[in-house]
């Protein structure tokens, strides 16, 4: 259909340049519905060449889509993985074994350790072996090892013959095992549900261990990984919890916010990373205002470190974001309403926030405008009074107005130590990345 074309159309030079900065050890991974995804191959054919598509990863999904008595249910989505080359990174990927497999295979407990094994064969398949024939335990094979290291093994009790006359066999201990290699059929990996701590709220949010496969797989400390459409932001945290560089790109600033929020939430103050494409000056503002007063917005929003508070565009009810603090024993959250502006303001703009603060019975309300604020605007503010805070025991404006130039210069909202327990993004969980620090980059 005319969607699927406008999309592929879109996709066609992504994935041309996408090939192109990539380097001859790279992977592609690309992550689709089971609807596009034969679309996509043969527009990967095209771009990659079809000697380099490497596997389809079957990622199924434990909560099905569509009803099942009209049809089958879909239960799966599609990961494409195309290398630039044959000398693409490729590191196995393990998970642990089933209980079924190790209770059926791995039969023997031993007493003292209670180590569970197996008794593996210690024959030479090949029988042309001279220099690996004799005698051990009172048994002639063509043995795999050495009789050398074959005695060295038994001394240390890694050889085991379970009566006279027996063949010999060798212990192999489960916990020494990597585990079953992962094949293209991914089960184990659940999609975020809606309760999950991991969920932020980003509708197209993928579970961190999904990336974290992949990153693993091909790819190794150090090297660079590039997500062109971040979104949230997960491949770029997996990269930098598994010391990765990386580069992540997307074209919102509510995308661009919310990632650099979670890598700030994730990894701390003492992680480094640049932002390109954001404004930075007060003209660069006024520009991105003029073309699409919802990036403002959600630009505006971030300087704050607040998030949209609808996920409708022209449904706010008059809020555009929302921050949270906590301040005293009863653990009751409290709220700070915000308002943005990128155009012309006035005072009943001002008189309309506190309105909406009293009737959302919120403690605060800040209006954030581009334009500078004219003295009845800031005299209408005033009068709204003070926010008490008991923990604090100070007051807190209870009608702040902040421009955008004072943001940039790093002025912030007067209030309480926020806490971020918003309903629309939730604040990410801690990580401890490995290798050290790695550096980023962020392009909006």
């Amino acid at each position: 259909d005319s969607n699927m074309m406008a999309y592929l159309t879109m996709m066609a030079p992504r994935l041309m340049e996408l090939r192109r900065v990539l380097k001859p050890t790279g992977s592609l991974y690309l992550h689709c519905d089971p609807t596009a995804s034969h679309y996509l191959k043969m527009l990967l054919d095209m771009v990659f060449g079809a000697e380099n598509f490497v596997t389809e990863i079957v990622w199924r999904r434990q909560n099905a889509k569509g009803l099942a008595f009209t049809r089958f249910a879909s239960n799966h989505d599609t990961i494409l993985m195309y290398g630039k080359t044959n000398e693409r990174i490729w590191n196995p990927q393990y998970k642990p074994h089933n209980k079924s497999y190790v209770d059926n295979f791995y039969k023997y407990i031993e007493t003292e350790t209670g180590r569970r094994y197996i008794l593996a064969d210690l024959t030479n398949p090949n029988k042309d072996r001279p220099n690996l024939t004799y005698e051990f335990l009172g048994v002639t094979r063509v043995w795999r090892w050495t009789k050398d290291r074959m005695q060295k093994a038994y001394e240390k009790g890694l050889i085991v013959q379970t009566k006279p006359g027996a063949v010999p066999r060798l212990k192999r201990y489960l916990d020494e095992q990597k585990g079953t290699p992962v094949d293209n059929i991914w089960d184990d990996i659940l999609p975020i549900s809606a309760q999950a701590k991991e969920r932020l709220g980003y509708p197209t949010q993928k579970p961190l261990a999904l990336l974290e496969r992949i990153i693993q797989a091909s790819s190794n400390p150090g090297d660079v990984v590039l997500d062109p459409f971040c979104g949230c932001g997960t491949a770029v945290v997996a990269a930098q919890k598994l010391g990765r560089q990386w580069i992540g790109i997307d074209i919102t600033h509510l995308a661009i916010g919310l990632v650099k929020r979670r890598l700030e939430d994730a990894f701390g103050d003492s992680l480094q990373f640049q932002v390109i494409g954001e404004p930075t000056t007060l003209e660069e503002a006024a520009s991105l205002a003029a073309q699409d007063k919802y990036q403002f917005q959600w630009w505006a929003l971030g300087l704050v470190g607040a998030r949209p508070a609808e996920g409708k565009k022209g449904a706010d009810r008059g809020i555009d974001g929302r921050l949270y603090f906590h301040d005293d024993a009863s653990g009751k959250t409290k709220q700070v309403i915000l308002s943005v502006k990128g155009g012309h303001v006035n005072v009943p703009q001002v008189r309309d926030l506190i309105g909406v603060v009293e009737r959302e019975k919120a403690q605060m309300g800040v209006f954030i405008t581009l334009e500078e604020p004219t003295k009845p605007m800031r005299a209408e503010a005033a009068q709204a009074g003070f926010y008490h805070s008991e923990v604090w025991n100070r007051d807190y404006p209870r009608i702040q107005i902040l421009t955008i130039a004072e943001l940039l210069e790093g002025k912030g909202i007067d209030m309480p130590p926020m806490r971020q327990v918003s309903q629309t993004f939730k604040r990410a969980k801690k990580e401890n990345p490995k290798d050290g620090e790695q550096m980023g980059l962020i392009e909006g």
